[in-house]
């Protein structure tokens, strides 16, 4: 019952959050590469917006869309809606480690994070072996806003689904090893 109430709490604390998100704020005004990417560093270090979906929309532009291997979503409160869903608030984590702009990709900036905890899926959920994420922010060059996001892995996607629904064999079988 511990768990039941804990996971119950949590979805009602992540509902409050996503409650008091104003989706149609103004947006921030265009600003350096450097100071948006410095600003975002902070954000999520504080909100862990990845796992928490506890977005600050005024960096994104409305056209937002999101991508990562599995998953395709447009606009902002859609993506912050899906992360609240999909991640269990009590256990994930996004622990950010660094945040830049890209040196190889213009108007891009990449965030490294480590991603934890559990996901939402089957009855009682199921374990995220810890691994390495890396995002891209697109900025749009005229408004300063955040256009796309795609999320890259460290590890395949068959390893990520293998490592959950069996996270027994981790650190027991060569391939299923212990990421970041």
């Amino acid at each position: 019952a511990t768990a039941t109430t804990t996971t119950a709490t949590a979805t009602a604390t992540s509902r409050e959050i996503l409650s008091k998100i104003d989706f149609q704020a103004t947006k921030a005004p265009k600003m350096p590469i450097e100071t948006l990417a410095s600003i975002l560093d902070r954000e999520l270090y504080e909100k862990e917006w990845f796992v928490t979906g506890n977005v600050n929309p005024i960096y994104f532009d409305d056209k937002f869309k999101f991508q990562d291997p599995d998953v395709k979503v447009t606009g902002v409160e859609e993506y912050a809606k899906g992360v609240q869903k999909i991640f269990d608030q009590t256990t994930s984590r996004a622990q950010i480690i660094s945040t830049l702009p890209s040196a190889t990709a213009p108007n891009t900036i990449t965030v490294t994070w480590r991603l934890s905890g559990r996901v939402n899926i089957g009855p009682s959920g199921l374990p995220i072996k810890p691994y390495i994420c890396y995002t891209d922010f697109t900025i749009d060059e005229e408004s300063g806003l955040i256009v796309f996001q795609e999320d890259r892995f460290d590890i395949p996607g068959w390893d990520i689904l293998i490592s959950a629904l069996f996270p027994f064999l981790v650190g027991r079988v060569g391939f299923l090893r212990e990421a970041a």
